[in-house]
Parts: C-alpha cells; structure tokens; sequence
C-alpha cells in the first residue's frame, strides 16, 4: 500500500533505510550507495567468487544464492525490523545485448534469463519494499516489443509504486566510458523518483587519460610487483605485431594487409571497426565488456603501451576507487573470471547517481508517516 501523509509526521532520513542487492556481483551498485552514506545490508548474487570484493569494500553480508530460488521471506530477514526497505539490483543483462539480440546461437536466447527479472518482481510483490531500482541495458525497453519491461513495470504498478524510468550514459556522471543504460524507480512515498541530473557539465567528460595514465608501465603477460591486479593478458607474436601497428585511436583498418584476419576480408567482418582497436587518451572509453582485457574483443588496446588493458585499469575505468580491494590476500585468482566481474558491474559512479536520486527523493518527501 501506498504511504500516505498524515498529521502524525516525524522527519525522515536516508538513515531509515535499508538497502539489499540483488544480483550483487562485485559491489558496484551497492558502494554508490555505500558512498552516499546508505547502509547496505546484503547483496545476492549466484556467483561465490564475488563474496570477498562485496563483503570486504561494503561492510555488508553476501549470500551465495540464485535470486529464483531466493524466497521473500528470506528478504524480509536481511532488513532490520524497525527499518525502511530499498531493494536494487541488475539482472544479468546478456540476453538483452545487441551482439546477443543479434545472434542466432540458442545459447544466448533470452527465455530463461529473461526470467531472472519475473523473479525480481516476485521478490517485490511478497516484500514491497518502500524504493527500488532496477538497471540494465537500454534494448531491455524494446526486445520482443518491450513485454518483459512493460510486465516488469505493470507488476509494480499493480502493487501501487510509482514508477519513473529514463536512459542514461553513463560519462555524464563521470564515468570514463561511454556506457548507456536504462535507470529505473520504483516509490511507494508518495511521489516519483526523479533521476539526478548529469553532473558533468559541457562534455567535460572524465578521459581514459584521467583515470588511467598515472599508472605505472607494465608488459604484456606481466603484472606490477606493487599492485597484483595491475596485470595484462600476455599476447602471442602476432597479436603482438598488430598492437604494435595500431596508432592511438586506431584499429585493424590502421593494419598492413597481412596483418589482417580472414573475417576482415570481408565485406561482413568490416562492420568490427573497434576490435583490435586502441583507446584514445583524450577520450572516453568505449563499453567496458565481460571481455574488457583482451585486445581482440573490441577497442581495448592500451592508448601506447603494446598490451590490453589491465584488470586495474579496467575497474578504474568502471569507476571503482583504487583502493577497492578485489583480491583476497595470498589467494590465487583467475583473470578471465575478475575480467568478467569488473565487465559485469554496475559502474560505482552511476551507482551513485542511483543512490544519490533515492537520497534526494527521501529529502523531499520530508515528513511521512514513520
């Protein structure tokens, strides 16, 4: 049911709430939050690995669950009694991506990921929640006509939210990256949840320069003896030969012919103008993938070192604080599988853009009921 205004008012901060995530991974979403001074009670997530980064950077509990097995009941218990509760999250987005929504691999049709997001809106029916949030990819709003959106958002305005949603890129809340996603909010406080303005301003965007070109050089298939997670995929010869080829900014087009792939032979394999590519030190940085170190991926060569780029630089262009701790001490980690994590993470400056809107929207609805 809706909150109400009554006479009975008492004054009402972002002090009173609660927030869980779902679909948790690494912390992204949940140290936006974290930074805007919520506190972040749990994060779920089906992925074990992710427990030590969320845990150790959030101060929060990360449960090792699978969000359609994961009861209402079981949410309940994760807030305090006499709290508020916000629920965040971001289903997995791949069923909803362009290279997915054009790929005829049944691997990567959306039916059963799709329904990671009925499970989210199970979870808000059995809890409601006062706010939530949900992020994702922008093609979520039209894939098959929109129906798993517009199901999303029918449900929530059957359980009396007001909802508001927008599309947003994510270099206007200084993320080094171009990165567009869908933002959207769901409010039982009686009013919705307005979307904070970019707060850079004149296309003053924050550069792959500004975030990553105080590091120290490293080799390909090497890693700083400072910093364990300053490390780049080593390249075989000719690989190596093709980054050394490419200009800053550049591609395989920048190649000499014998340098190229059979796809780039042809008329179909000229529509991949970034793989291979470099980024631009004065520019922001192309979407960062599950993929994000390699160079045959897409434009993630190193703007003039002959490697990718690092798993350090790649969580710092995702906006994660260098001092975000993301491997257990003394404990082996697989680069591929923290490649994805940091590819898959909400970015922590448009968490905060997130987190930030809810804190406002609290502000201004003032004094509600407690």
């Amino acid at each position: 049911m809706t909150l109400k205004l009554t006479k009975n008012k008492k004054n009402i901060t972002h002090k009173d709430f609660e927030v869980v995530d779902l679909f948790c991974g690494i912390g992204g979403l949940s140290h936006g939050f974290v930074k805007e001074d919520f506190k972040v009670k749990a994060g779920v997530d089906f992925d074990s690995s992710c427990k030590f980064a969320f845990e150790e950077n959030n101060s929060s509990k990360f449960l090792h669950r699978d969000v359609k097995e994961f009861s209402g009941s079981e949410l309940e218990s994760l807030y305090g009694k006499s709290k508020r509760k916000i629920l965040v999250g971001c289903a997995p987005c791949q069923p909803f991506s362009i290279y997915n929504h054009k790929s005829s691999n049944s691997e990567n049709r959306p039916e059963d990921k799709w329904k990671l997001l009925y499970s989210f809106s199970d979870l808000i029916d059995e809890t409601e929640p006062d706010v939530i949030s949900m992020e994702n990819v922008p093609l979520l709003a039209t894939f098959d006509n929109g129906k798993v959106f517009k199901d999303f958002i029918h449900r929530l305005e059957q359980k009396e939210y007001l909802v508001s949603w927008s599309i947003v890129n994510a270099q206007d809340y200084g993320v080094p990256q171009r990165r567009k996603r869908l933002i959207l909010f769901g409010s039982k406080l009686g009013a919705k949840i307005n979307l904070i303005a970019p707060t850079i301003e004149n296309g003053q965007y924050k550069t792959v320069a500004d975030a990553i070109s105080h590091l120290p050089f490293i080799n390909d298939g090497e890693s700083h003896p400072n910093d364990r997670l300053h490390f780049a995929k080593k390249l075989n010869d000719l690989n190596k030969k093709r980054i050394q080829s490419t200009p800053e900014g550049g591609s395989w087009k920048d190649w000499d012919e014998s340098l190229w792939l059979e796809c780039h032979k042809k008329d179909s394999g000229k529509d991949f103008g970034s793989v291979y590519g470099r980024m631009k030190w004065n520019d922001v940085a192309p979407t960062m993938t599950t993929y994000c170190t390699g160079i045959s991926n897409g434009r993630f060569g190193h703007p003039e070192q002959d490697r990718a780029i690092s798993l350090r630089e790649a969580a710092l262009i995702q906006s994660f604080p260098e001092d975000y701790k993301f491997l257990e001490p003394n404990v082996e980690y697989s680069a591929p599988t923290l490649a994805r994590q940091i590819g898959n993470a909400v970015p922590v400056g448009l968490g905060v853009a997130v987190a930030r809107s809810i804190k406002n929207h609290i502000q201004d609805i003032g004094k509600i009921k407690k």
